[in-house]
């Protein structure tokens, strides 16, 4: 074949491949638009008649009522503890004590959680699952967390310097008027530093969170996988009237 029909071929033959291969697309621009999702769109009919019935039955399990409350029970109505707090740490530390035990042998001691977390009060009178919700919209769980004498003494300073009503139970905290600790009881019996404590909290706190960072200094982390909301609905339904007050858990002496 001539030399320069080979080169034309070979040349034909290049341009036919480039020219099937197929072109890497390149983004040239982004087009946006915002839609504001509000209560003044129209409903969709047909959406709304197909869930109607669910709705109600789930609005009439969340409402049904479970306990009564004969006052209120808030997160504000004492300084050092509260009846809100008091209730929420003595569910924990109830409810979680035995399934600890089952698995593990051994007891948990105190129980503290976070002021914050409390998000609703409990209104007098009816008690409902409506209301477990709204106190405790997380779906956190009870973690029992060992801590050895060191980290206990670090919880303790910092309950006592937060100056917030975190909720504790299991414990008896006492400061003099210029908030100086004065003692600690675990248990009923004074804090060993020697001892070894198992603190049931939640699993955001126990990771650090809320500035809880003496929980990271635990030898043992047990997680229950027991939803904190769980053991609240499981508390309204186990007695008939909650009670729950400001008492002498965390105290300050006026001498």
């Amino acid at each position: 074949m001539d030399l320069k029909i080979q080169h034309f071929v070979i040349f034909i033959t290049i341009v036919f491949f480039v020219s099937c291969k197929e072109a890497v697309p390149h983004l040239q621009k982004i087009d946006t638009k915002r839609l504001v999702v509000t209560d003044s769109l129209d409903a969709n009919d047909s959406i709304s008649a197909f869930i109607a019935p669910y709705k109600k039955r789930v609005n009439e399990v969340l409402d049904s009522a479970l306990a009564y409350a004969p006052l209120a029970i808030t997160k504000t109505d004492g300084v050092l503890n509260t009846s809100a707090g008091n209730l929420l740490a003595d569910i924990v530390l109830q409810r979680g004590r035995p399934i600890f035990e089952s698995r593990t042998g051994k007891n948990i001691d105190f129980t503290l959680l976070n002021h914050g977390g409390i998000r609703a009060i409990i209104s007098s009178g009816k008690v409902s699952a409506r209301t477990a919700y709204e106190v405790m919209p997380f779906e956190n769980t009870i973690v029992v967390v060992g801590l050895k004498g060191k980290a206990v003494r670090d919880l303790i300073s910092f309950v006592v310097r937060e100056d917030r009503p975190h909720p504790i139970a299991g414990i008896q905290i006492i400061v003099d008027k210029e908030k100086s600790l004065q003692a600690v009881n675990i248990g009923g019996e004074p804090f060993n530093e020697n001892q070894m404590y198992y603190v049931a909290t939640s699993n955001y706190l126990a990771s650090g969170g809320d500035s809880m960072v003496f929980f990271k200094n635990g030898t043992d982390i047990i997680e229950t996988d027991y939803l904190i909301r769980n053991a609240i609905l499981d508390h309204f339904k186990e007695v008939d009237t909650l009670k729950a007050a400001v008492d002498d858990r965390f105290m300050q002496l006026n001498n």
